[in-house]
């Protein structure tokens, strides 16, 4: 594991979640921000589609975090049928600070002030590696889809159209 006292603070609080729930990922602090999924494609070298994009939503109202392929765009009306919400919409980033203690670009599946019902996207598990943000637009770390669950306690659900 990269050493927590050099990793920027959110990252180190995402750091000490993933210990105390036995996961042994490696933050890496990257030299450019990966704010998107083809820029932290790009910097890791992998296939967009193994990035794990943090996504908050408002599902009826209340934030949610769902975790999905950089492969595709989430379609809202087969997330809100997957997670049975009448109403579902991007939050503001005034949410998605609030609810994660995050930056849009940085947020992590796991290190919020509290809990945020997790959703993760089938589509995810089609690679023995995926890569999800750190804490900060700075960092990623690498995970199998079964960790990302032990993390998150994730349902896993479809997010894209036929």
């Amino acid at each position: 594991m990269t050493d927590a006292p050099s990793l920027p603070e959110r990252s180190r609080l995402v750091h000490q979640h993933l210990v105390e729930s036995g996961v042994d990922a490696e933050i890496r602090v990257l030299p450019d921000s990966a704010r998107t999924a083809t820029e932290a494609a790009a910097a890791i070298g992998c296939e967009v589609a193994a990035i794990a994009n943090s996504l908050v939503f408002l599902a009826d109202g209340d934030p949610v975090l769902v975790m999905t392929s950089g492969g595709h765009r989430v379609d809202l009306g087969v997330l809100a049928r997957s997670i049975g919400a009448t109403d579902v919409s991007m939050a503001p980033a005034s949410v998605v600070r609030e609810a994660t203690g995050q930056a849009i670009g940085g947020v992590a599946p796991v290190g919020h002030p509290a809990p945020l019902p997790t959703y993760l996207d089938r589509a995810l598990t089609a690679f023995p590696e995926i890569w999800a943000a750190a804490g900060h637009p700075h960092t990623v770390m690498p995970l199998t889809f079964a960790e990302l669950e032990q993390l998150t306690h994730g349902t896993v659900i479809d997010v894209a159209g036929a």
